[in-house]
């Protein structure tokens, strides 16, 4: 191929539904790609035109509006437009506008079609055909993100440079210096000999850096970070093993994941660089720096500075950042998983913060503990508008007399520093500063134990609220053994499966007859509706009891209902009609908030339909009555009025 089809090939290979055609076929295709530059402010398609052409931005950036000229989507790099036309044979209906400069790769419709009859996946990655009108309008602003569709590999542009953890962190520098990289992975190997020349150093450094796997594994990771603080600050000598400094216990992912993954992994464990592997074998190492052209950036930059504060007052100086994120995820079309899972990890790292700086005031503590969230921090589900559930797990060997003024004192302190830092105080009072929900871990085994076996109206709520639980801190194994006992009891009581599920209806959607939305009749919000109270956590709650029912130990509801789904106890199509009413409600309710901060406003959790968009009230209403069948389906199948 020429230098360009060439150029063509490796472009259309990043991005889906072209990554996955058999080589010869995409080469095939790159040479039969046509290009045209557009500038800025250039009409690329009318209303009207013919449609002979499948097209994809290579670069720059472009419009879609409706006829009546509301913007309907923003695409950039990757992003394909009028394949509807194509597929219907129809002229553009949505015309095209360049915002950017741009280059535009036309795909002939010949080749698109052939493509389309011969390969399945490509043809599964447009075709519409029968989706109801809720799952195209998620499916669709799924499909504008460049977080969901890109896969990490995406982002490695080099091998991983790698070394021996027999060199020293001399020939450590130089290599990284060397090679431009702020990184090396540590292979395990053979100690090399202390009289070796750097020239024989080089060529076996080679040898590792050629090897398939094999024979060596990755036992860690150093960074230009780790000789600045570990080596050069500690005085260290040039010849200390790279072994005695690097980090070990890696996190890694694979390779076939997405960005919004990769991510995901950077937040929880606040690493800035994620060694990537394919078959066991490293192929690749994302930076910090790597994911900042991705739109959730800035929940990473969050995370960072929340680690670095001092005090809580500098923490709570952090809210505004908190909000900014949000509102920057929403407004680049981040789905509901995306947000509620950075919004959790935020959340976990102001409590893991919190709790460094108490041990630092009060001292280590006198006994192992565990520091849990609860609810939809647990559930990865949270968002701007949310109040603190949490507990404390405390070693067996706890005695209230030596030290519980400790562990009181601890919790009143992470409390209240997340109260300063926007997070609520609970008005139902679930915070480890009570001392019902600070407990030694045996207790808190009785505790599941008597809330499964006999289930009462007061140990039902509080199962609603600590079976979704998360260990943030200390001993968070325990916060998984708490998990399995819940797995285990709960999926063999009946009874206790009727409860919850009776439990799980008496909050209801907000739909009348005829489909007419039920509103608030009277206090603040009055003529409006609590899409939480009524939409999502109605969602969550009846999502749960299935996930019970199977013995899923899943947390995120997404998560829970993929093992549902597997497990085959609901309808056909249900499982994904319920996926889609979750994400459909919690954006419109992301939205909301995001509005309401945009305003300068309170947000809440409340949203008039006249505030809504046609498009919005329609599907909205569509999403409740799946939540209302799956109700009634809840009904049948667990027979909750024959519960004791």
């Amino acid at each position: 191929m020429e230098v360009e089809q060439v150029e063509v090939y490796e472009f259309l290979r990043r991005f889906v539904p072209f990554k996955n055609l058999p080589e010869a076929t995409l080469a095939a295709l790159s040479r039969q790609v046509e290009i045209s530059y557009y500038k800025a402010d250039t009409q690329i398609l009318e209303v009207g035109d013919a449609v002979s052409d499948l097209c994809i931005v290579r670069s720059g950036a472009v419009e879609i509006y409706r006829r009546n000229g509301e913007l309907y989507n923003r695409m950039s790099e990757g992003g394909l437009f009028a394949y509807q036309s194509l597929l219907m044979q129809q002229k553009v209906r949505f015309p095209v506008k360049a915002i950017e400069d741009c280059l535009i790769y036309f795909i002939p419709e010949a080749a698109f079609r052939a493509l389309f009859d011969e390969h399945e996946e490509f043809a599964d990655f447009f075709e519409v055909g029968d989706q109801s009108r809720l799952r195209q309008a998620v499916s669709r602003r799924e499909d504008a993100n460049e977080l969901l569709t890109s896969r990490i590999t995406a982002l490695i542009s080099r091998e991983p440079v790698l070394i021996s953890s027999a060199a020293t962190v001399q020939q450590a520098a130089g290599l990284m210096t060397d090679e431009g990289v702020s990184s090396l992975l540590i292979l395990q190997t053979e100690a090399s000999d202390p009289n070796e020349s750097e020239e024989s150093f080089d060529r076996r450094q080679a040898l590792v850096s050629a090897s398939d796997g094999s024979e060596h594994k990755v036992c860690g990771i150093i960074t230009d970070r780790d000789l600045r603080t570990r080596v050069v600050s500690q005085g260290l000598p040039f010849d200390t093993p790279v072994e005695e400094i690097m980090s070990q216990g890696l996190v890694m992912i694979n390779s076939d994941e997405y960005v919004f993954e990769a991510m995901l992994t950077m937040l929880r464990t606040n690493v800035h660089h994620l060694p990537v592997l394919k078959k066991g074998r490293p192929v690749g190492v994302i930076a910090l720096s790597d994911l900042v052209r991705y739109e959730s950036r800035n929940s990473l930059f969050v995370v960072s500075s929340i680690f670095r504060q001092q005090t809580v007052e500098e923490l709570a100086s952090l809210y505004g950042d908190v909000q900014a994120s949000f509102v920057r995820m929403v407004n680049e079309d981040a789905n509901s998983r995306m947000v509620g899972s950075a919004m959790a990890v935020i959340g976990r790292s102001f409590k893991q913060r919190l709790l460094e700086l108490g041990e630092e005031k009060f001292g280590p503590p006198p006994v192992p503990y565990c520091f849990m969230a609860l609810g939809s921090m647990a559930r990865d589900e949270q968002l701007i508008v949310t109040d603190q559930d949490n507990a404390m797990i405390l070693d067996d060997s706890f005695d209230p007399k030596l030290h519980d003024e400790y562990f009181r004192e601890l919790a009143a302190f992470v409390s209240d520093g997340l109260a300063a830092c926007g997070y609520s105080y609970c008005t139902g009072d679930v915070m480890a500063t009570n001392r019902q929900w600070r407990q030694p871990k045996s207790v808190w085994e009785q505790y599941f134990i008597d809330w499964i076996d006999n289930p009462t109206p007061e140990s039902l709520l509080n199962s609603n609220i600590f079976f979704d639980l998360d260990g943030v801190w200390g001993r968070t194994e325990w916060a998984d053994q708490l998990q399995a006992l819940i797995s285990r009891r709960a999926r063999r009581s009946q009874r206790f499966l009727a409860c919850m599920a009776r439990n799980a209806l008496n909050r209801t959607p907000p739909l009348g007859f005829f489909k007419t939305f039920v509103m608030e009749q009277d206090g603040q919000h009055k003529n409006s509706i609590n899409l939480k109270r009524r939409g999502t956590a109605p969602l969550a709650d009846l999502i749960r009891v299935h996930a019970l029912a199977v013995g899923s130990r899943a947390q995120n509801s997404f998560d829970r209902l993929d093992d549902v789904i597997e497990a085959e106890i609901l309808p056909p199509g249900r499982g994904p009609d319920l996926r889609d009413a979750m994400e459909f409600i919690s954006r419109v309710r992301t939205r909301h908030q995001a509005l309401d901060i945009e305003a300068e406003q309170e947000p809440d959790n409340n949203i008039e339909p006249e505030n809504m968009s046609h498009f919005e009230r329609r599907n909205l209403k569509e999403a409740f009555q799946i939540l209302s069948d799956a109700q009634k389906f809840l009904k049948f199948r667990y027979q909750p009025n024959r519960a004791n």
